[in-house]
């Protein structure tokens, strides 16, 4: 199982819960021409702690 089939499986029964994929490919398969669907959130690796912390808080403020 991938991380999109996680996240899926997981949002079913947890619709409210944010997701963020992290990824070491820009060509992903969660991107689609430069976008991503709505509600999806993506950090490329690497990344600084400081960037996942900082994404993970405008995460759980809704943002």
């Amino acid at each position: 199982m991938n991380g999109r089939a996680l996240a899926d499986q997981i949002t079913r029964h947890r619709p409210d819960l944010p997701v963020l994929y992290t990824t070491g490919y820009t060509a992903n398969a969660i991107v689609h021409n430069g976008r991503l669907d709505p509600g999806m959130h993506l950090i490329g690796k690497p990344f600084p702690y400081a960037e996942l912390a900082s994404k993970v808080r405008r995460m759980l403020d809704g943002g």
